[in-house]
């Protein structure tokens, strides 16, 4: 059987092609010949890929970009809540456990009705010891973020071991007072012999009652306000 021999001329070929891309009219696509139509759909095809990619595709990459980099930040957060769940009877103990201590706590801190009776205590507890009180000097309340601060300027006279006793009775107080400043010094030689003399400033401390506490939170609502108004 005689094989076939195919000859293709180039040159014809090329004129060929060259000859479909000569005179196109661009108002009429449609009359084009086959060639410059194909070209003509790959250059759209590819303006529709690039475009697309620009448009659409790239800001989905960053927003994937920025998924990814949130994955190690969450696996830390996941972590962290497995442990707790684990260990959340434990906590729920310890929650307790805090709770009971800050009522405690609480207890200490006496309320604006009982400053009275607790100064009347720390007087006690000083004339209790044979003390000499020449100073007993209550100061201005001190109003903090959930509690107020009263100093009492005190001065006492007596013995060494007597003013030593005096601080530990303040000390054991069912409320809480705080000593500072304390300064021990010698009176004058009229004054007896071993006398010394004690300046210090007491402070004790009560909770806030429910109006305090609110006036405290329009001061700081106002005060908020008002920083804001002048940003602007």
């Amino acid at each position: 059987m005689a094989k076939q021999s195919y000859n293709i001329n180039f040159s014809e070929l090329s004129d060929e092609v060259v000859s479909q891309f000569r005179g196109l009219d661009p108002n009429q696509p449609g009359q084009w010949p086959v060639l410059p139509k194909a070209l003509a759909w790959l250059v759209a095809a590819v303006l529709v890929v690039v475009l697309g990619w620009f448009l659409l595709l790239s800001g989905e990459t960053a927003r994937l970009e920025a998924e990814r980099n949130k994955e190690p930040q969450l696996k830390g957060e996941y972590r962290d809540k497995l442990t707790q769940a684990v260990n959340l009877e434990e906590l729920r103990k310890q929650r307790l456990q805090v709770q009971e201590y800050v009522t405690q706590l609480e207890k200490q801190l006496p309320g604006k009705a009982e400053m009275d009776a607790l100064l009347s205590d720390i007087n006690q507890a000083g004339l209790g010891r044979g003390l000499q009180f020449e100073l007993f000097k209550p100061g201005q309340v001190l109003v903090k973020d959930y509690y107020a601060e009263l100093p009492i300027s005190i001065r006492v006279t007596g013995r060494y071991h007597d003013i030593g006793a005096f601080t530990a009775d303040v000390a054991n107080l069912s409320r809480i007072v705080t000593l500072h400043g304390v300064n021990i010094t010698t009176p004058p030689k009229d004054s007896g012999v071993g006398v010394l003399s004690m300046e210090a400033t007491a402070r004790t401390y009560r909770y806030l009652d429910q109006a305090e506490l609110e006036a405290q939170r329009a001061a700081a609502a106002n005060a908020k306000k008002a920083k804001g108004g002048k940003k602007k």
